[in-house]
């Protein structure tokens, strides 16, 4: 278990949905903080949540897509990974952006357990080819046949504990206006590649994604805003590692 402040708790409380959706997202970020009593400037809040992602607290930062409502598929996965190999293995399955949500689990031949996650349905079998490829171990594809959605958070004791879904900040950001359209346009389909893992822990992550897609961060801002409208996005925020935070 992760030891962690008070600080640490009251933004893991706080933005585990409702990230800023602005092109300096710590600003409004900390100010929110403060209105709840919560003494940490723009710069001081950053540099705590990377280290928390550095430290492995954090699983994520960012968006959380919703795969099939962008035409893709989100499936998991079981696979042997010998126990003298666990931890090369895990990293070599971790290597994939297109891999989240990797649990080790107590059974007598399938120990790793993760999510893979594309925009494209027949993208799963390429990736699970290469895994199996680069680990030498068979996987095991369980598509899900029926979603239920919890929305599952993880409050730690600490400040905001009681703040009903944490800090959410759903003014904020473009105004925009939500469409039918399920397929993604070609930019879209880039936007979806480059945060599908995350957004960079950087002072300005929205800006970083939009500089490595060649995009205007406008259009990066309310694309992101539009998709979280329309569900191709659950949330925008911290996803906890709950291991470290003491969940068993």
């Amino acid at each position: 278990m992760t030891e962690l402040d008070d600080a640490d708790r009251a933004i893991l409380n706080a933005f585990q949905g409702g990230f800023p959706v602005v092109a300096d997202p710590y600003e409004p970020a900390a100010a929110a903080l403060a209105d709840h009593g919560v003494d940490v400037d723009a710069a001081e809040l950053h540099e705590r949540l990377a280290a928390m992602d550095d430290e492995g607290v954090l699983t994520r930062f960012g968006a959380l897509i919703n795969a099939e409502a962008i035409g893709g598929t989100a499936t998991l996965v079981a696979m042997h990974a010998p126990e003298e190999r666990y931890d090369e293995v895990a990293e070599q399955v971790n290597a994939h952006a297109e891999v989240a949500h990797n649990y080790e689990r107590e059974h007598p031949h399938l120990n790793m357990w993760f999510v893979v996650s594309v925009a494209d349905e027949d993208r799963v079998d390429e990736v699970l080819a290469e895994i199996e490829d680069e680990t030498g171990q068979e996987t095991y594809n369980l598509p899900k046949e029926h979603e239920f959605h919890v929305e599952a958070k993880f409050p730690v004791e600490g400040p905001l504990e009681d703040v009903d879904g944490g800090v959410d900040l759903p003014d904020l950001g473009p105004d925009v206006e939500p469409d039918d359209r399920a397929a993604l346009t070609p930019r879209e389909r880039d936007l979806v590649v480059e945060i599908q893992g995350g957004l960079p822990t950087t002072r300005t992550p929205y800006r970083d994604v939009a500089e490595a897609i060649d995009e205007d961060v406008e259009w990066v801002l309310s694309t992101i805003k539009r998709f979280d409208e329309e569900g191709k996005v659950r949330r925008v925020g911290v996803i906890p590692n709950h291991y470290s935070l003491g969940y068993s």
